[in-house]
């Protein structure tokens, strides 16, 4: 497992408090398929998080939800009974379960290190306790590279050997 490390509060290294979402989707143990899927649907997001009393339990994703449901749900032709009833199967039975978490004070690289090591594409973040404070994801990632790069592309260079 790959170490992570606390970031010193003096350096100016990104924290993970700095770039996660904090509009956090989240569903219950037994909310239905059918609820995760029209949130998805309506919402535009890739995952939820999955919540039991105020704790983190799991993770699911557009594409957990896109291999538990039938191919054939909404298909007005080839939908049987047996693809509606895909439906109401509930979330915690499709569910990454023990969900691989962050605390707000790590790095944004120690963050990105966490989800290469665990081959996961989000870390809920949370506090001490196990409550949920954000999640921060590969488009978090992205988007604080970006920042950092454009950042530094942006300061102007001297030529100082001419």
């Amino acid at each position: 497992m790959v170490p992570v490390q606390t970031m010193d509060p003096a350096s100016s290294a990104p924290l993970v408090r700095e770039v996660m979402t904090t509009k956090v989707h989240t569903l219950r143990l037994d909310d239905s398929l059918s609820e995760a899927a029209n949130l998805f649907e309506h919402e535009r997001f890739h995952h939820v998080v999955i919540l039991e009393r105020d704790r983190v339990f799991g993770v699911v994703s557009d594409r957990d939800i896109l291999k538990a449901l039938s191919p054939f749900v909404g298909n007005v032709i080839m939908e049987r009974p047996q693809d509606i009833g895909t439906l109401k199967k509930r979330v915690h039975q499709i569910m990454s379960r023990k969900p691989v978490t962050i605390g707000p004070t790590e790095t944004v690289a120690a963050a990105a290190e966490k989800m290469l090591a665990q081959r996961v594409s989000c870390l809920p973040v949370v506090r001490d306790d196990g409550t949920l404070l954000g999640i921060i994801t590969i488009r978090d990632l992205v988007k604080q590279l970006v920042t950092a790069t454009t950042v530094e592309t942006s300061v102007p260079q001297t030529d100082c050997c001419l």
